[in-house]
């Protein structure tokens, strides 16, 4: 994409990579310039936490409020009740009322240190506010009568799962009529001319405008984000231990700030710009370090994430207690990842195996002669037998390896 946009947060968007595509950029730029504008991003409650795959957009909604305009979170209290199906193999489980609430004031507490709710400065709706009370018949003759099913068989989200003959349900189908309501709705009651997603979302933002269109003559605008995947490939937000949680209660703060300490390299600077609000310059510059240098990029990074989710103290104690974690045993010891393939693990593995296929020694020989020198610690713990068996139980997180005094890594599975 060439544009070259002049409002504040648009080229926010642009310079720190959170464009993937954009229903008309010259009009929602110029929308922009004369702004306040209002957007926002729905959030089904089908966990009692958000995770670090919803940061990014996140992020988008922070930096729309950073730059004078009006942020909605909507929490999908009536779309819960149905279930997005988009790019999903199966039907979503559905919640009852009390689960849904419960869910949703999880979600709450995660919004909370990112946007600032003050004096209508952000919105949190609900959409069950609309969703709940509407008269079925009503509903399919006033706004169903502007849907062709022939175009929402077309979208990517539906098509890809009909073409793998995977049933969707009739309720699921009604799940982006219900959406662009919700998008109808919202430009009503608050004036949102804006919705903002992932990019898996662009048929149900679509469908959003077209109705508006339609039904009320209003124009308004989509924007979504790129789907992230690590360098390696791996969906951002997943670890060997399951998602990465933004609620406390379900992740530490230590071990949400070890998720970030440990991302590979190539991903450092990428990183910065998208979940730390650092300059772009200082962004690229720390992702352009090397050897021991790229390790203190990714202490940084943690810090920084961790600072917007769970406080500066919070990031200040993590990092106290992972070098003192890792670095006891060995004064000046420096931590680095080592990975081990998932699949390593189907069939038992020892602790020599796993030292040759992380890199840790260059040879199962070489492996065996320092278990029996007494030279490899595992978590701190000394390790005499080279039958041991190593599992994903004993690496969980991530596992301290110690070779000698000084050299220390940190085996994850990935």
């Amino acid at each position: 994409m060439t544009y070259s946009p002049k409002s504040d947060f648009l080229r926010v968007m642009f310079e720190r990579g959170y464009v993937a595509d954009c229903t008309d950029y010259e009009a929602l730029d110029q929308a922009l310039l004369a702004g306040p504008v209002t957007a926002y991003i729905g959030y089904d409650a089908t966990a009692a936490s958000l995770h670090v795959g919803h940061l990014l957009n996140i992020m988008m909604l922070r930096w729309f409020q950073k730059t004078g305009n009006t942020p909605i979170t909507l929490m999908g209290g009536g779309t819960t009740k149905v279930g997005d199906p988009s790019f999903r193999s199966d039907e979503r489980p559905l919640l009852d009322e009390a689960a849904i609430q419960s869910n949703i004031d999880g979600m709450q507490q995660v919004f909370a240190q990112y946007l600032d709710y003050g004096d209508g400065k952000a919105r949190m709706l609900n959409n069950a506010e609309w969703l709940d009370g509407l008269n079925y018949l009503e509903f399919l003759r006033d706004i169903g009568r502007h849907f062709s099913v022939n175009r929402m068989l077309s979208f990517e989200s539906v098509k890809s799962r009909l073409d793998r003959e995977q049933s969707l349900s009739f309720l699921e189908f009604n799940y982006m009529i219900l959406q662009a309501y919700d998008f109808l709705e919202l430009n009503r009651r608050y004036g949102c001319s804006l919705q903002m997603g992932g990019s898996d979302q662009w048929g149900n933002i679509v469908n959003g405008i077209d109705l508006t269109r339609r039904v009320d003559d209003k124009v308004i605008w989509g924007l979504t984000s790129p789907l992230l995947t690590t360098s390696d490939g791996r969906k951002m937000g997943k670890s060997a231990g399951g998602a990465v949680w933004l609620n406390g209660a379900m992740l530490s703060p230590y071990d949400f700030w070890q998720f970030w300490r440990n991302t590979t390299d190539a991903d450092v600077g990428r990183f910065l710009k998208l979940y730390t609000e650092l300059p772009v310059d200082e962004c690229d510059r720390l992702g352009s370090l090397s050897g021991s240098e790229i390790n203190e990029a990714k202490v940084r990074l943690a810090n920084e994430v961790t600072t917007l989710l769970h406080g500066a103290d919070a990031a200040a104690s993590a990092e106290a207690t992972a070098r003192e974690v890792f670095e006891q045993g060995g004064a000046g010891g420096d931590l680095q990842i080592a990975l081990l393939p998932a699949d390593s693990l189907n069939d038992g593995l020892s602790v020599v195996q796993m030292l040759v296929q992380t890199g840790i020694t260059a040879s199962g020989k070489e492996a065996k002669r320092l278990i029996a020198e007494g030279g490899l610690r595992l978590n701190n713990e000394s390790v005499t037998d080279p039958q041991l068996m190593v599992d994903a139980g004993m690496i969980g997180e991530g596992m301290k390896v110690s070779v000698g005094k000084k050299k220390h890594r940190m085996v994850q599975v990935g």
